[in-house]
């Protein structure tokens, strides 16, 4: 076929969730239920962080930049699934579906570089805690944020305008609920050798040099826990590490699993959609908590935001 001249498709049909027959309507409740529990908790964070000068410090500064990148994660998809459910119409126009693809990815890496700045501003803390307030500045902190920001956009831009450019002639059927990089690929026509390469290298380097720094910098924590002399000091600040990776390991495996690979043409679809949802949906859900479940200054500012006289909690 020649490609060249081809009509290029106008829209795309997105299959939808994986689902078993007649449990469509109880699987999209779970999915609202989760979105809904994402918004509130997510934007919960943004609202205390703003709120309460208490919690205007480096470390939830970055992590009301990723309640936000959660939030926009969800919502670049999750609305419009909806919208195709309840019309019975399951399209999505072309650059509707370029713009989702870019979006979504552009959340996803700013992720990883967020999650690396939490472990970094928890090492200097923790490791250096004499230091941290000169090192960890507001001007530091927005920097490195911006930056974070910015690599996310600049890693991601030349490959999304590849995909653009693709030929899209054979087929239009998405077999995936969003429109996600290897599915697009499946129908795309032309030579996507460069583009696979591209991901593949983007991916090695943006999430495995993020896990890489995440992990070291525990590692220094875990070390520094260790000359602790309170046994109470050293549990709690265990409990608090290994709470955060437990959520790195979930975020980090499943997209590995989806996307560190040097081609899709032979990866089962079925299996990469049930995996996705760990770090489409579960993930963001669990982050607020994991990241504040054990800390008495979001507690406190919890209770102020809802207009209580904040309980003692013992200081950790």
């Amino acid at each position: 076929m020649n490609l060249t001249n081809c009509t290029r498709v106008t829209e795309f049909i997105l299959v939808g969730l994986p689902s078993a027959q007649g449990m469509e309507n109880m699987i999209l409740a779970c999915v609202l239920l989760l979105y809904l529990l994402c918004l509130m908790s997510n934007g919960l964070i943004i609202v205390m962080v703003i709120m309460d000068h208490h919690l205007r410090k480096p470390m939830y500064f970055f992590l009301s930049n990723l309640s936000f990148i959660d939030i926009g994660h969800t919502t670049t998809f999750i609305p419009k699934l909806f919208v195709n459910y309840l019309s019975a119409n399951r399209s999505i126009c072309f650059y509707c579906c370029m713009a989702q693809l870019y979006i979504y990815f552009l959340f996803g890496v700013t992720a990883f570089f967020i999650i690396a700045l939490i472990s970094l501003d928890r090492y200097i803390a923790i490791c250096h805690p004499l230091r941290y307030a000169i090192i960890m500045t507001p001007g530091l902190c927005l920097k490195l944020a911006v930056a974070a920001w910015c690599g996310s956009f600049f890693s991601i831009l030349y490959q999304g305008v590849m995909i653009t450019n693709l030929p899209y002639c054979t087929s239009n059927i998405i077999n995936h609920f969003y429109c996600d990089v290897g599915p697009v690929l499946k129908i795309a026509g032309g030579d996507i050798q460069v583009i696979e390469a591209l991901g593949f290298l983007v991916t090695v380097v943006v999430v495995m040099s993020s896990l890489l720094f995440t992990l070291i910098s525990y590692l220094f924590i875990i070390c520094t826990i260790l000359r602790m002399p309170s046994n109470t000091r050293q549990h709690r600040a265990y409990s608090t590490c290994a709470s955060h990776l437990i959520a790195v390991c979930i975020l980090y495996g499943s997209v590995c699993f989806v996307y560190l690979r040097p081609t899709v043409k032979n990866s089962s679809l079925s299996v990469t959609k049930s995996v996705s949802w760990l770090n489409t949906m579960v993930t963001p859900v669990l982050n607020p908590f994991i990241y504040t479940i054990r800390n008495n200054e979001v507690k406190e500012a919890v209770w102020k935001v809802l207009r209580k006289k904040p309980p003692a909690f013992p200081k950790i």
